[in-house]
């Protein structure tokens, strides 16, 4: 309870055991067994800080933080209490202002932040990257940043690699080498994210950290509660988120020094479960933060069964310390309940190392810096009851807190355009002007076909016209050749003609010349026969013949 301008966490000894306000950044431990009381511790403590104006976050690990929202309900053992510890007239039933988130955008408004928000360093980490990938991987965030690709969520960055696989040849001389054994790592080490949710995760709109270092109207504080029911069964997703606020936390919040009051307070409940597996990255990121971020005037409260849950670079940074009891069976367990009493300041009035395993359901010893920043000597409290319920709210408080806490603009998902639609983009691009060039080039191949094949037509058909020629040529030759024998033919028979015409004007001749001879001797011998008949004497006939020969001869 807020009251005084200080922290009332209950009594010891009839005395008001507080918390210094203005000491609240110096970071804190709640412990104890199970149901000895720590939740309520918890939720005291937050309303607490709420009415003092001081905004919290709570990590709802088991779904019964939410009852922060609703007033509590008066009974016997309650109003007891109320009278135990004297705050009558200060108390009352009531809620508290709460702003409900989830990742899983199923109980409260989405958290949400970019890739580029994460960066490649804690990406890496969280991947369980080596060093190699982890190099291929700044180079892809480095030629997503020149290029003016947003990595917002995660088909942004897959979508990246993958074009950066493509192409990285072309990347090799400017950004160095990235083998595909590295980028195949890279993209098999997202699988685990993207399964546990990492698509709900990566996105916009991007939370803003400032929205959970809000006041409602009457100056109260805001109570952010984070439902981790399911987040905390998803390690690597719950590791992304926590290394991303711590980082928003760190590079955002402004150096303050030591203030009146924290900007902001942090409650993260059963952190055994956030360091137990947890990647040595994380663990890494929450003991910078826990030793820096007091400077910013955040407050960080672990809510653990034992000290011996939270690492010891951790544990030494928690100043404002509640154990409830602890139960010691074991040895180990004795070991435990010693080593968290000698982590208070002794008191001589008791053993602490009993106490804490004496204390009963809502009690705790206690130890808190005091206006100087001095510890405490450890007190045995009794812690103060809260005024919200005791319970989880019901899912009809929770919607119409929703409904008016302002933050309805992360209600609705925005896939503005980043480098996965940049890339689709020009793929489409590049894929359309592939498609035309082939088509150019499918139309040149037909031209070529074509031209290929008129000229083979055409050759066919010189060919063609040749073998024509040719053929008509020799039809030609050979008419030629039949018209030269038909002529050589017929002037062999003109000639013969001519030779039988000759032979028989010759043989004629020498026919008409027989028979001329003929007839010259028929008319000698006439005319002998005459000059026979008219007995003319020899010596006359002689002179006849000789005449008859004379004549004939012509």
């Amino acid at each position: 309870m807020y009251t005084d301008g200080k922290i009332y966490m209950g009594l010891a000894d009839g005395e008001r055991v507080c918390m210094q306000l203005n000491m609240a950044n110096r970071h804190g431990l709640i412990a104890g067994a199970s149901g000895t009381g720590k939740t309520i511790t918890m939720k005291a403590m937050a309303e607490s800080f709420s009415d003092a104006g001081v905004p919290v976050f709570l990590c709802d690990i088991k779904g019964d933080v939410s009852g922060l929202a609703e007033p509590g309900v008066q009974s016997d053992g309650m109003e007891k209490r109320i009278d135990k510890f004297g705050i009558r007239r200060e108390f009352s039933y009531k809620a508290y202002p709460v702003c409900f988130w989830d990742i899983y955008q199923e109980g409260g408004h989405p958290v949400r932040a970019t890739i580029s928000d994460m960066g490649p360093d804690i990406l890496s980490r969280i991947l369980g990257l080596t060093p190699a990938q982890e190099g291929v991987l700044n180079i892809i965030f480095k030629i997503a940043d020149d290029r003016g690709l947003l990595l917002i969520d995660l088909k942004d960055l897959r979508t990246t690699i993958n074009y950066v696989a493509e192409h990285k040849d072309e990347y090799t001389l400017s950004y160095g080498n990235m083998s595909t054994q590295s980028l195949g790592g890279i993209v098999r080490a997202l699988l685990p994210l993207e399964t546990q949710g990492g698509d709900l995760f990566f996105g916009e709109p991007d939370l803003d950290i400032f929205d959970w270092m809000r006041t409602d109207v009457y100056g109260k504080g805001m109570v952010n509660i984070l439902d981790c029911v399911k987040l905390v069964q998803n390690p690597t997703l719950y590791a992304s988120f926590l290394l991303w606020m711590m980082a928003e936390l760190f590079e955002k919040l402004p150096e303050a020094g030591d203030l009146d009051k924290p900007k902001l307070v942090f409650f993260f409940d059963e952190a055994h479960m956030l360091f137990a597996d947890a990647p040595k990255v994380l663990v890494q990121k929450i003991e910078q933060v826990v030793k820096l971020v007091r400077s910013k005037g955040v407050g960080i409260y672990f809510v653990t069964q034992s000290p011996s849950d939270i690492p010891d670079a951790v544990l030494a940074q928690l100043s404002n310390r509640v154990q409830h009891a602890l139960r010691a069976y074991t040895p180990s367990e004795q070991k435990a309940v010693k080593v968290a009493a000698q982590s208070f300041r002794a008191n001589p009035s008791f053993k602490a190392e009993d106490v804490i395993m004496e204390l009963g359901v809502g009690e705790a010893l206690t130890s808190f810096l005091d206006e100087k920043g001095v510890p405490t000597m450890a007190q045995k409290t009794s812690i103060i009851c809260p005024q919200s319920l005791m319970g989880p709210a019901q899912d009809a408080t929770k919607q119409n807190l929703m409904a008016r806490d302002g933050m309805s603009k992360y209600d609705q998902a925005v896939d503005n355009v980043s480098a996965y639609e940049v890339l689709q983009d020009k793929a489409m691009k590049d894929a359309e002007a592939e498609k035309l060039a082939a088509e150019r080039a499918q139309l040149e191949k037909e031209r070529a076909e074509f031209e290929a094949q008129k000229a083979k037509e055409e050759a066919a058909a010189q060919k063609q016209r040749e073998k024509e020629e040719a053929a008509a040529q020799k039809q030609k030759e050979r008419e030629e050749a039949a018209a030269l024998k038909q002529k050589e033919r017929e002037l062999e028979a003109a000639r013969k003609r001519l030779e039988k015409q000759e032979e028989e004007i010759r043989k004629k001749k020498e026919k008409e010349a027989e028979q001329k001879a003929k007839e010259s001797e028929r008319r000698k011998k006439q005319i002998e026969n005459k000059l026979v008949n008219a007995g003319i004497s020899t010596g006359v006939q002689v002179l006849k013949r000789g005449i008859l020969n004379t004549l004939f001869k012509k």
